[in-house]
């Protein structure tokens, strides 16, 4: 029986040996299909759709072409729209075999045969109409996460393209992290608030634009394109004749995407990087990394190499940096790197990184290190950075409240965690955060989550933990006023609301109607600073502004705080 067994083991260790992964991995199927991911934002299991080549090798590293839908769309649609798949229209009316055009619930439900590329092609659901910032952005770096999990994909020959608000995002996502992508494509793109301000960071990425010349966003391509070659983007442009805002159909018709992809590898060491960020959260690029910066104003720098170890360097705004320059083709590590930082000339000796920092106005060549209290990186604010990740909305119980009192504050947590009010016609929004009272906050909560809390000391347990280490609280006297603020605390960050919601309605905007791609409550945050204290409605604004980088409420936002009468500032 011993002998048996070790002949049996012996067979097993052989068949691994040969053949590892097929024969004892998961094997997956070729074609169009479903996947999910479990999220970091809401611990929901998130869907994305994939397309696995024929053939399919384990062994072989593909390249990716990640796909953004859509506004009113999804993954399934997605995946669909890359490979130039519409929706078949029929006959038009009157006309003998005569049938209505396939609705994309119709098209959903089903993938059709697609035409084979030797592309690993993805498309996350993203939340569905919620653009592609905060948790929709995050979705997509947690789905690439997931893929490269489960293939092997060439980090040099990944790719980036979408339509309409995936073309945004196209945009938005491509340029906050350039060195992720050889190529990128937005299609007839509605871009976020503020990625114009980001034009610069696309210097070392080929891009394709593709419009309608009917379409209401030509304007927009337009201006894109004038300020891509402005700055010496390598960008192409396509605008089609007679076409609206369905530019998608020729875009990606008969798999011209793939084929101009395949042209493109990323180079990790261009000789020269330019690149722009006002938050801590997007700090690199390449060989360039910000080590400070003042979260909410615009730094940027354009490094060049104009020989082997010389830089040439110039700034704005930037406050320290660090240059990453082993595998450079530039670079000798046995030799000094000659830098000038904005005409200030330095001779270094590094292994392969070299760092400066400005202090007093002038350029050292330190490394810069934040001290504890610090805007940093996940540390930074401004306040919808606290619904941008797992967070929990957490009401008071304190104070021997009535029932109904408690209905109230109680109200107020749920309704600021369902994402999904007042869509309307652009359908639900597929994010789960949860609420609580403060007594069932457990200590994994702490571990894991931000905590969105309503109330005062005197009426949430958690303020009242918290009460020591706040900057600022609203007094018990505060009736009719709002504060809003956030505050970094444990590794995440709280945000305390006292007094009137932060989604209370603007006075100005009584009657009128609006758009945005921001969903619930947590739209209401966007484009505000780190705090806030109004009067009656948001737009009566006692004092707002930025925390300086020590988390300190800078002097002049002080003294109106203090004028107010309302609140009690550590």
């Amino acid at each position: 029986m011993k002998k048996l067994n070790l002949i049996c083991l012996s067979v097993f260790v052989v068949v691994l040996l040969l053949n590892p992964v097929s024969t004892f991995g998961q094997r997956y199927k070729s074609g169009p299909q479903d996947m999910t991911f479990l999220s970091s934002v809401d611990e929901s299991n998130q869907p994305y759709a994939i397309y696995i080549p024929e053939n399919f090798d384990e062994t072989k590293k593909y390249p990716l072409v990640i796909f953004l839908h859509g506004a009113m769309s999804n993954h399934r649609l997605g995946l669909r729209r890359a490979f130039g798949e519409g929706n078949i229209q029929g006959p038009e009316f009157g006309t003998p075999g005569f049938t209505p055009a396939q609705t994309d619930l119709e098209v959903t439900r089903f993938y059709p045969e697609l035409d084979p590329v030797d592309y690993i092609v993805v498309a996350p659901f993203a939340r569905g109409t919620a653009g592609y910032q905060g948790i929709p952005e995050q979705d997509v770096f947690d789905m690439l996460a997931d893929v490269k999990s489960k293939f092997s994909i060439d980090e040099d020959r990944t790719y980036l393209t979408g339509l309409s608000m995936g073309g945004g995002g196209t945009l938005w996502v491509g340029l906050t992290h350039p060195d992720m992508f050889a190529a990128i494509a937005p299609v007839c793109p509605a871009p976020p608030a503020g990625t114009d301000k980001l034009a610069m960071n696309a210097s070392n990425i080929p891009v394709h634009l593709f419009v309608g010349d009917r379409d209401g966003l030509m304007t927009t391509s337009d201006a894109w394109y004038e300020n891509f070659k402005s700055i010496g983007v390598d960008v192409e442009y396509v605008i089609y004749p007679g076409i609206a805002h369905n530019s998608w159909e020729y875009a990606f018709e008969d798999g011209f995407i793939f084929d101009w992809f395949a042209q493109f590898k990323r180079d990790m060491f261009p000789n020269e990087v330019k690149f722009t960020t006002s938050a801590f959260k997007y700090d690199k690029a390449y060989w360039v990394t910000f080590d400070n910066l003042v979260p909410g104003v615009q730094a940027s720098i354009d490094a060049k190499f104009t020989g082997d170890n010389q830089i040439e360097i110039t700034t704005t705004e930037l406050l320290a940096f660090t240059l990453k320059l082993d595998g450079h083709s530039m670079f000798n590590a046995d030799s000094k790197v000659s830098v000038k930082v904005d005409g200030k000339a330095f001779a270094v000796k590094t292994a392969g990184a070299v760092s400066f920092s400005k202090e007093n106005g002038d350029w050292k060549n330190k490394k810069f290190t934040p001290n504890r209290f610090s805007k940093k990186k996940g540390a930074e604010g401004p306040l919808s950075a606290a619904l941008q990740s797992n967070h929990i909305y957490v009401y008071g119980t304190q104070g021997e409240p009535s029932r109904e009192e408690l209905q109230t504050r109680q109200a107020d947590a749920t309704h600021a965690a369902d994402w999904a009010v007042d869509r309307g016609w652009i359908g639900r929004v597929m994010i789960f955060p949860r609420y609580m009272a403060d007594n069932a906050v457990r200590q994994s909560d702490y571990e894991t989550s931000n905590l969105v809390l309503f109330g005062t000391a005197e009426t949430n347990s958690i303020i009242k933990k918290y009460e020591d280490r706040l900057p600022v609280q609203l007094n018990e006297d505060g009736d009719g006023y709002g504060l809003v603020y956030i505050y970094p605390m444990n590794g995440h960050y709280v945000l305390i609301n006292s007094g009137l919601p932060w989604w209370t309605p603007k006075a100005a905007a009584e009657g009128q109607g609006g758009f945005s791609l921001s969903p619930g409550k947590g739209g209401a945050l966007d484009g505000l600073p780190d705090f806030i204290l109004f009067k009656g409605t948001p737009d009566n604004v006692i004092s707002s502004g930025y925390f300086d980088n020590n988390w300190e409420i800078p002097e002049t936002e002080k003294s109106k705080l203090k004028s107010s009468g309302v609140v009690t500032l550590k």
